[in-house]
């Protein structure tokens, strides 16, 4: 299982010498997305063979018996990684299904050290990592957002954080609901840009957020609550 850069981060700084070594050695590779990892991969290693290698797309609704070549030359010996589109494969990314497929075959699933922007968010928010819940992304329409966001506040006030994501367009609807639907007491994390130079993670009540709305446009972003 293989970390990416999150955005255009320098790899040399968040992911380790060890991982990117065991990364290029490899030659077969499920994928979320197929540019993205070509990309990385000479972004670690400018010779890197491309032309040698086998990239089999992943999306989430991929079906494991269309990974049976992928399978069939990892059972010959051949090792294999699963490359997400940015950070921990099969954290907000279809990984998973590669790694359940694996375990179903008794194959070994190995997973490298690198960025996870869930992780990374977490423990720099102050909220409570000793109890936490992950949820992905909220729904894209504006009443079932909204009807999430209060099912999570809900949650939180039992103590465990809320983790959540939204693509970085969509950020401004995102924000401007929360602080619309949540109470004002209600701590949030927004955490933007994580590793980046522009890397921006920030806890306050939403009635502080009221006053100072940051600007989120085309930034990735997580967001935790805690009542």
């Amino acid at each position: 299982m293989i970390p990416v850069t999150l955005g255009n981060s320098d790899h040399s700084l968040v992911i380790p010498r060890g991982t990117r070594e065991i990364t290029v050695s490899l030659r077969l590779f499920a994928v979320e997305d197929m540019r993205t990892a070509r990309r990385y991969l000479r972004s670690i290693d400018r010779e890197f063979p491309l032309d040698d290698s086998l990239f089999f797309p992943v999306g989430k609704h991929s079906d494991p018996a269309g990974l049976a070549d992928f399978f069939a030359r990892v059972a010959s010996g051949a090792d294999a990684g699963v490359m997400s589109e940015a950070g921990m494969p099969g954290l907000a990314d279809p990984g998973n299904i590669v790694a359940a497929e694996a375990h179903r075959r008794n194959i070994r699933v190995v997973p490298l050290t690198g960025p996870s922007s869930v992780m990374l968010a977490l423990v720099a928010s102050g909220l409570n990592g000793q109890s936490f819940a992950f949820h992905g992304y909220l729904p894209v329409d504006g009443q079932g957002r909204q009807r999430a966001l209060r099912e999570l506040e809900k949650r939180s006030a039992g103590g465990q954080t809320q983790i959540f994501m939204e693509t970085p367009f969509r950020n401004g609807k995102m924000l401007e609901d929360i602080l619309s639907v949540c109470r004002p007491a209600t701590r949030l994390c927004i955490a933007a840009d994580i590793t980046l130079e522009s890397e921006e993670i920030v806890t306050r009540t939403v009635a502080g957020w009221r006053d100072s709305i940051p600007g989120l446009d085309r930034r990735p972003a997580v967001y935790l609550l805690l009542a």
